[in-house]
């Protein structure tokens, strides 16, 4: 087996741009500090499995909203002194240099951030996303592409045809070496272009299951010397379309074959689906792994306050008070919610509340007519996405009735890929409801 220095390597996590698929929840963050299942923020996923995997030097590259995410970083992740380990944000700035402004593409945020991977002894730069659900050692990556002798190694997960045209497909020989690169193909004669024969992958110890094409999971390892040859001596702007087609045809890359729980969330049917999925008897993806913890910021809240509640397939997280007669299936119920009695909440996402309210502060919500943070007595909240500090009086109802799409008639409710979605912060009075 290949031995590894994991202080030969840096991470670079990359934020993303203005996450228009998923606001309105990206409208006050960057995607990487959108909440995820009710107590852990999507940058948690790609960190933790950068610090179980051994690799404790990580930046992670953002430009939009990033004052939450940096707050989190910034509370979360401490590493001892003596380790050498660190979190950094590194936002798109301008400086003396020419070119330094917004980052235009994945390639272009690297390029930019060049001066911060000059640094001894360091050989390869593993790049991942954000925004992305799933558990990998890093070091079993790393192997593969030191026993190959890559240049360049693109982790890859074998999907069905009718996923590709929103994904990075690549075809490959019998070594795993990649030939062919093709980003989001859209026609039949596009995709069997890239297309893997299931043969292939049963060969190499996964079930294909009918499963035909390899599709790129945005996570990469580059030799260090490599990476800056390329984005110094070219103007790309982007790994997908532009830098992988053109090291295919003059260096080694391999592929790094994965085949368990992934999900990208890009989209907000995709976050609500995932979310949900959590919270099942036997969960695609578990949060319980001694060997692999997902780390997150320490709160010390109290337990959850359940008086008479009912509560079915669903995560709770700290500091909640729910009250008699409520009932919460299938939903993630996020920090300190209060909940209270006669609730019926179902395939929902709560998130929760950055704060308690003081008895001064309820007593003056009430002289102003406000409801409190929380849901009101005897409201309903079904297939929907409350955000954060929400306040929802009592006898709510907040639904999708007309089964619509996108719209934004109900303000401050909005309804994007068909659930409606309550904003940070927006407040429903008494008896208010969707109809």
């Amino acid at each position: 087996m290949v031995n590894i220095d994991p202080r030969s390597v840096i991470a670079l996590i990359l934020g993303g741009g203005r996450g228009t698929r998923l606001s309105p929840l990206t409208k006050i963050r960057a995607k990487p500090a959108v909440p995820l299942a009710g107590k852990y923020r999507l940058i948690d996923i790609p960190i933790s499995n950068c610090i179980n995997s051994n690799i404790n030097r990580i930046f992670v590259l953002t430009q939009f909203l990033s004052v939450s995410l940096h707050r989190h970083i910034r509370q979360t992740y401490r590493f001892d002194n003596f380790s050498g380990g660190f979190v950094e944000l590194l936002a798109a700035q301008q400086t003396m240099e020419g070119g330094t402004d917004w980052y235009q593409g994945t390639a272009d945020a690297v390029r930019k951030n060049l001066r911060h991977l000059d640094q001894q002894n360091l050989k390869y730069v593993l790049i991942l996303s954000g925004d992305q659900l799933y558990r990998m050692d890093y070091m079993d990556m790393l192997r593969t592409h030191l026993e190959n002798k890559a240049d360049v190694t693109i982790a890859a997960i074998p999907v069905d045809r009718k996923m590709a045209p929103s994904l990075g497909v690549m075809r490959c020989d019998e070594t795993g070496r990649v030939e062919g690169f093709l980003e989001k193909p859209q026609t039949d004669r596009e995709i069997d272009m890239v297309r893997t024969a299931p043969e292939w992958i049963d060969a190499r110890g996964i079930e294909s299951r009918g499963r035909d094409c390899l599709a790129s999971m945005g996570l990469y390892i580059f030799n260090r010397d490599l990476l800056f040859d390329v984005l110094n001596k070219t103007t790309y702007e982007d790994f997908g379309k532009e830098v992988f087609p053109a090291a295919i045809r003059s260096r080694r890359v391999q592929v790094h074959l994965f085949d368990d729980y992934w999900e990208d969330i890009g989209t907000i049917r995709a976050f609500y689906e995932a979310n949900l999925s959590l919270a099942n008897p036997n969960p695609p993806f578990d949060f319980v792994s001694p060997a692999a913890p997902v780390y997150s910021r320490a709160r010390f809240l109290p337990p959850s306050l359940m008086s008479g509640a009912t509560i079915r397939n669903s995560l709770i997280a700290d500091g909640c008070r729910i009250g008699k007669g409520t009932v919460i299936e299938n939903c993630v119920i996020g920090l300190r919610c209060s909940i209270g009695e006669g609730v019926t909440i179902r395939d929902s996402i709560l998130m929760g509340a950055d704060y308690y309210e003081t008895p001064d502060e309820l007593a003056e919500n009430i002289k102003l007519g406000r409801p409190p943070v929380g849901i009101g007595n005897g409201s309903s909240v079904t297939g929907s996405i409350l955000d954060k500090n929400c306040r929802v009086g009592a006898n709510v109802v907040i639904a999708n009735p007309r089964n619509l799409q996108d719209s934004d008639e109900y303000e401050p409710c909005q309804i994007r890929d068909g659930i409606p979605i309550l904003v940070k912060d927006a407040s429903l009075a008494d008896g208010w409801q969707m109809t």
